[in-house]
């Protein structure tokens, strides 16, 4: 049962990698710009919902020659997804809550694309996936063989977005609304497997963006006050804090 799982989390997570390039192409933008709706060569993003859903490839303009692709690249994005979904149904088993975590999992890595190209995560996305997340929860809580607890994940959820509000009014250049804002779903999702989960993949996220600040700091490609996206750090703190929770709670 758990390898099916696996199977169709790969599956799962490798179909929805190879749309997320276009979207992250698309809200890859400045703040006060609009979402990009042409590629690099200046031709409409057509297909479907307003050309948000497709592959990240432009047939071309009226002359016929296609342009190459753009955004991050397919395969490594579909690669990456696939894994991490394969990873949360490997841990978690069937349990209701892989459902959440499958459905969460492509958006989470939108907004580390996101943030990675211009140090940004949208409330378009961090927003509905703290709501999304939180309802998801309250139903498998309804469901039998659930491993988590859902008041305590809508308590982690404001906890862990009050520590990082600390940080950002602490040190605002360093910690982004963003971060807030993210760490509200990051938190709730952690907060399933208890306190002990949250506090560990929230941490680890912070020590993750530590060592990539500090590994740059020796390898002299950044200074002391250089920005670091920490939307990849917290989401890769939150997958670790998950993995282990759902492994405990088998």
């Amino acid at each position: 049962m758990r390898l099916l799982l696996v199977v169709v989390a790969v599956l799962w997570g490798a179909g929805t990698g190879l749309l997320l390039p276009r979207a992250a192409y698309r809200f890859s933008v400045e703040p006060e710009e609009p979402w990009a709706a042409r590629c690099p060569a200046g031709h409409p993003l057509t297909g479907a919902f307003c050309g948000w859903l497709g592959l990240a490839r432009c047939p071309g303009g009226a002359d016929g020659t296609a342009c190459p692709p753009y955004g991050p690249r397919t395969v490594t994005v579909a690669t990456v997804t696939a894994l991490v979904c394969a990873a949360l149904a490997a841990a978690t088993g069937a349990r209701p809550e892989l459902a959440v975590w499958l459905s969460a999992a492509p958006v989470a890595v939108l907004l580390a694309l996101v943030d990675l190209r211009v140090h940004r995560l949208p409330d378009v996305l961090t927003l509905p996936l703290a709501v999304a997340t939180a309802a998801l929860l309250g139903v498998a809580a309804l469901l039998p063989g659930d491993g988590g607890s859902w008041p305590i994940a809508l308590l982690g959820g404001l906890a862990l977005c009050a520590a990082y509000l600390v940080l950002h009014w602490i040190n605002p250049a360093g910690m982004g609304p963003g971060d807030v804002k993210v760490a509200l779903g990051l938190g709730v999702a952690l907060g399933w497997y208890g306190w002990a989960v949250l506090v560990t993949g929230g941490f680890a996220g912070v020590l993750f963006g530590a060592v990539y600040g500090v590994g740059l700091l020796i390898l002299r490609r950044a200074g002391r006050k250089t920005p670091i996206p920490m939307g990849p750090f917290m989401i890769a703190g939150t997958f670790t804090g998950l993995l282990l929770g759902a492994l405990a709670a088998s």
